[in-house]
């Protein structure tokens, strides 16, 4: 009779007990508490606090059940994190493997890449590197006319010799070139193949370039100091110049030069100015099949520029703090402009400013992706906006035409770098 009394009694506490809370706390258990027989059987559990306590039991297993659902859930992101990694490794390694296939390029760098050259450029498809090594050639020889024009003025049988011998090499360079494109198209071509030919026509196009730069340090001495180019002919990441004065602090300025490219896709990076803590301080970049852009404390500006048609172009942009104004100019024309480009963010002094090369790190991490390939001649800055009229008379090479009252052009100003060469700038005679 006692047992089947306190059966009930529980029985009907666990009802007390479930009815009295609206909220499902989970899983639950029943708590048996014996009362005298003619009591309220739920009012005395709960004036007992029988019902708290069991509340407080049960929302503290569910605070553990939600605790090991959140670890539960953050192991699975972990493992399928692993297991793409994983399946990333594998490919890889099967791409590495595999006997004569070529290596896939493009694409965003990644951070912390290797700055390997020969690695940058062998993520580069053979044709399109064949493409490069032709380009460079028929850059020696325009070089080359340029000299020969030089030594009918100045005639010495040592230059003329020296040309006769540098004009034989680059015939032979141009037959190892269509010999191998022969190849390619004829499919016997393999990556160790590859190789090999693409490091002996770079050496031979190094030594070529060092034998021409010795003949035009003779017109050195016979032309002015601001009458000079350099010559960035491959995409590399060793190949640059550096121009020696770093910027002062600027809340204005005008960047003026010319170019002359035929790369694509994008011309890379005529130059960037870096900053301790902010390596986009100031940059001018058109990379892959991006427009040319112009990048202020990492700000971007699209520009109108077409310039990569193998012809000499002169571009100019101003920019004033204020508001972030800016304008845009090609071959003394203005293009395009705008407003709100890192407005009232002055240029910071004490950077480094390289031509050639876009920096990741002060003076440095440069992607050959990315590199400047043409030519690049009377770079000027000012720290002012220069008029319509100003930028009219340095792309028409004017008598009246302005040095840059930061950064003139001048041969000792510049540090060369990697094989980019200097030699006559002839822009400006083309135009006169």
């Amino acid at each position: 009779m006692l047992a089947g009394r306190a059966a009930r009694t529980c029985a009907l506490l666990a009802l007390c007990l479930l009815g009295s809370g609206a909220q499902d706390f989970g899983p639950t258990r029943f708590i048996c508490t014996s009362v005298p027989v003619d009591a309220d059987m739920c009012a005395a559990s709960v004036a007992a606090g029988g019902a708290e306590e069991l509340r407080s039991n049960v929302l503290q297993l569910r605070e553990t059940v939600l605790q090991q659902k959140e670890t539960i859930l953050s192991q699975k992101e972990t493992i399928r994190e692993l297991t793409t990694k994983l399946g990333r490794c594998e490919s890889q390694s099967t791409l590495d493997s595999g006997p004569g296939e070529a290596k896939a390029g493009g694409g965003r760098k990644q951070p912390g890449s290797g700055k390997n050259t020969m690695g940058d450029l062998s993520r580069t498809p053979a044709a399109e590197t064949l493409s490069q090594l032709g380009q460079t050639l028929q850059s020696l020889k325009t070089r080359l006319e340029n000299l020969e024009q030089y030594s009918r003025l100045n005639s010495s049988s040592q230059t003329n010799s020296l040309k006769d011998l540098l004009q034989s090499k680059i015939d032979d360079l141009e037959r190892q070139v269509l010999s191998r494109v022969n190849t390619l198209e004829e499919g016997k071509g393999g990556p160790k193949n590859d190789t090999e030919e693409r490091v002996k026509i770079e050496s031979a196009l190094t030594s070529l370039h060092q034998r021409i730069s010795e003949l035009e340090k003779g017109q050195k001495d016979n032309r002015p100091g601001d009458k000079f180019q350099l010559t960035f002919p491959l995409r590399t990441n060793y190949m640059y110049a550096k121009v020696k004065k770093s910027l002062p602090e600027m809340y204005a300025f005008t960047v003026c030069m010319w170019l002359k490219s035929s790369a694509a896709p994008g011309v890379g990076t005529p130059f960037s100015y870096a900053v301790p803590g902010q390596a986009n301080e100031l940059v001018l970049i058109e990379w892959g099949n991006n427009p040319m852009e112009i990048l202020i404390n990492d700000k971007v500006a699209k520009l109108p520029f077409v310039i990569n048609d193998g012809k000499w172009h002169h571009i100019c942009v101003t920019w004033t703090t204020r508001d972030g104004v800016w304008e845009a100019y090609q071959d003394g024309t203005q293009g395009g402009n705008g407003e709100n480009l890192a407005p009232y963010h002055p240029i910071k002094p004490q950077g480094v400013l390289v031509l050639g090369q876009e920096q990741d790190t002060l003076g440095g991490g440069f992607d050959a992706t990315q590199a400047f390939v043409g030519e690049l001649a009377h770079f000027n800055i000012w720290d002012r906006k220069l008029t319509p009229g100003e930028v009219y008379n340095l792309a028409t090479c004017s008598t009246k035409a302005l040095s840059g009252n930061v950064i003139a052009w001048a041969e000792s100003h510049i540090e060369i770098y990697g094989g980019a060469t200097k030699w006559t700038f002839e822009a400006c005679r083309q135009i006169n």
